[in-house]
């Protein structure tokens, strides 16, 4: 088991009944093999840059311990989640 850190920004229109609903899905996923210890919403924030024109995003941080094999399939749901503008997962080295 790995530890592995998530982050995702949503657009800013996203409602949060939909959002919330994309988060439950993500941790769904993780949870099949793996734990979630930590979800953490920093919030609406301003983009450094234009993203698809949006000028402002919804960022989500989700720590979790999951096995080398759903991050791919975490990614490939991020991907097609519209709602989501972009997303980084990243192995945390112990």
């Amino acid at each position: 088991m790995n530890k592995y850190e998530l982050l995702c920004i949503f657009e800013a229109t996203t409602e949060e009944e939909k959002r919330n609903q994309l988060l439950d899905k993500f941790k769904g996923i993780i949870e099949v093999d793996g734990e979630v210890e930590n979800v953490d919403e920093w919030g609406l924030r301003k983009l450094a840059y234009e993203i698809n024109k949006e000028k402002e995003g919804y960022y989500v941080l989700v720590n979790f311990t999951t096995n080398p094999d759903t991050p791919k399939e975490l990614d490939r749901n991020l991907k097609i989640a519209d709602e989501v503008i972009r997303h980084m997962i990243t192995r945390i080295e112990e």
